[in-house]
């Protein structure tokens, strides 16, 4: 399979974790986009929000889409607002990439999101009501760009195996297979 898999999601749906785990499960490369654009920034997303604000991110961002949406075979962890501007997707879609949304319910992202210091949209006192209002807002966003919705609160090796599943890619193993050709 040359088609890229785009995992999309809400903050906290485990796009990376699963991400590296259907790569590994598959033999594609894993690029988690937030980690391409730091490494490519020579800064973390905290910093260039700080630096730049979200307008500046979401440029660095549309620049990283643009450089790995050309390349074929990979599993890409968007980040949370990738998917929601249109310049992204038709990119992501280009080289006939699928993007899936990684549902998971909100009361488990509240929970998966309740000590993160890490995502800036979220170091505010209010962070409940933030990721109600942004789950809110982005969820039919999320779905209305989406090839396929995967539920995804299960834990990530079953969310792996589902997606393996439903796009029925064939999965590789540590040792290779051997064809038995006596017949």
């Amino acid at each position: 399979m040359k088609e890229n898999i785009i995992l999309c999601g809400f903050m906290g749906s485990g796009k990376t974790s699963i991400g590296k785990l259907l790569a590994k499960a598959t033999g594609k490369k894993f690029i988690d986009l937030d980690d391409f654009i730091e490494e490519q920034a020579g800064m973390r997303v905290t910093e260039i929000f700080a630096a730049y604000g979200e307008n500046g991110f979401r440029k660095m961002e549309r620049e990283a889409v643009r450089s790995v949406a050309g390349t074929e075979g990979l599993i890409i962890a968007s980040g949370g607002g990738t998917v929601l501007f249109q310049g992204n997707v038709k990119a992501l879609h280009r080289t006939g990439g699928k993007i899936l949304l990684l549902n998971v319910p909100l009361r488990l992202l509240q929970m998966r999101l309740k000590n993160d210091k890490k995502r800036p949209l979220l170091q505010v006192p209010n962070r409940k009501q933030v990721i109600a209002e942004l789950y809110k807002r982005r969820i039919p966003l999320y779905k209305a760009v989406s090839d396929i919705v995967i539920p995804a609160a299960a834990p990530p090796k079953k969310v792996v195996k589902r997606i393996i599943e439903v796009l029925e890619i064939p999965e590789i193993s540590g040792k290779e297979k051997k064809t038995d050709d006596r017949k």
